[in-house]
């Protein structure tokens, strides 16, 4: 497939990145900054632009089968999850692509006890403006006619290779015999890869995790 990548610089980006491109797909990547993504392939083109800007996203994105966004804002710089969930949709619908597939949070995933990750008693309270922000911008994805699908990791994402086995869910978050929750940031590429190559949760939020 012919794909647009927001945030391919990120730890999650990078994943999705080698993992599109491993599986033969024509990748343009978008950044702010293009001296920060290093990665050469002759199937990757990176372009320097905006995701804050609906311009810069329409015109990144049209004649793509499928656009992913990876994209995280800095420390202190949470809302612009939202703003970029309002660029995002409003790009891609000017430039005509209907698939828009978003590696979220996990914050509003709900626990066993009935309640979201991020209103739990343990969770950091440092974290919890990004967690609120990625909720928020969850909404935005949720309400758009595209055909969107956010994926949402385990509590804990692990930078790491892919291992292959992990389990899918819905709105529940996924969790070990002991009681933990996490993935590899390779094993969350290649769950966001396989749900653009074979759809399955369109219009939709999904999670993994082992």
């Amino acid at each position: 497939m012919n794909i647009t990548i927001f945030g391919a610089t990120g730890t999650v980006g990078q994943a999705l990145l080698k993992e599109a491109l491993s599986r033969e797909h024509e990748v343009t990547a978008v950044v702010r900054d293009v001296s920060r993504l290093s990665e050469k392939h002759e199937r990757l083109h990176v372009v320097q632009g905006d995701i804050l800007d609906p311009a810069s996203v329409s015109e990144h994105t049209k004649g793509r089968e499928a656009v992913i966004s990876a994209y995280g804002p800095k420390f202190g710089s949470e809302e612009e999850l939202v703003e970029a969930a309002r660029s995002l949709v409003e790009g891609v619908r000017r430039s005509g692509v209907k698939r828009l597939l978003v590696v979220g949070g996990a914050g509003s995933l709900m626990t066993d006890e009935g309640v979201r990750l991020m209103d739990t008693p343990s969770f950091p309270a440092e974290v919890f403006p990004l967690a609120k922000a990625h909720a928020d911008a969850y909404e935005i994805y949720s309400q758009s006619d595209l055909e969107w699908t956010y994926l949402s990791p385990a509590a804990v994402l692990e930078d790491g290779r892919r291992i292959g086995n992990f389990r899918v869910g819905i709105d529940r978050l996924i969790t070990d015999e002991l009681g933990s929750s996490r993935i590899s940031t390779g094993d969350l590429a290649a769950a966001l890869m396989d749900e653009m190559e074979d759809p399955y949760f369109v219009a939709s939020r999904f999670t993994a995790g082992y």
